[in-house]
């Protein structure tokens, strides 16, 4: 009978260290699934346990446009180039999100000084009158 009850109590241990091995695979493929949906704290959680793995941050990218945060997408986008630079598809994520960048950013500062302004020779400072020098 004790026989019997080490046997039960070792096959207990066994598939206790299994279920301990295997859950944290578990909840990464869900964060992974999460992430794929779209969610960005799913993501960040997920690239904790998996910090190099290209799908997941090719999949926060993927989310972080979705969130409207392109700037933080191309940085991803970046990272997953430098780690796997053969991952389908990542040169024009990265040429679609430099696109979306560049027609965001407005051309010089055209808008803050005129023309006029320029040709006068007119500067304009926040120092107090006294301490300006021009």
């Amino acid at each position: 009978m004790s026989r019997l009850a080490r046997m039960v109590g070792s096959a207990a241990r066994v598939a206790c260290l299994i279920c301990a091995l295997t859950a944290p695979s578990l909840a990464a493929s869900t964060d992974f699934d999460r992430c794929r949906a779209g969610s960005v704290d799913a993501c960040y959680d997920a690239i904790r346990r998996s910090p190099s793995d290209p799908s997941l941050l090719s999949a926060l990218g993927d989310a972080l446009m979705r969130a409207n945060r392109p700037a933080d997408a191309l940085r991803t986008y970046q990272r997953v180039a430098t780690l796997a630079p053969n991952t389908p598809g990542i040169a024009s994520k990265i040429s679609a999100v430099e696109a979306k960048l560049s027609a965001k950013r407005p051309s010089g500062n055209a808008s803050r000084t005129t023309v006029a302004d320029a040709a006068s020779g007119k500067r304009y400072s926040n120092a107090a009158p006294e301490t300006q020098s021009h």
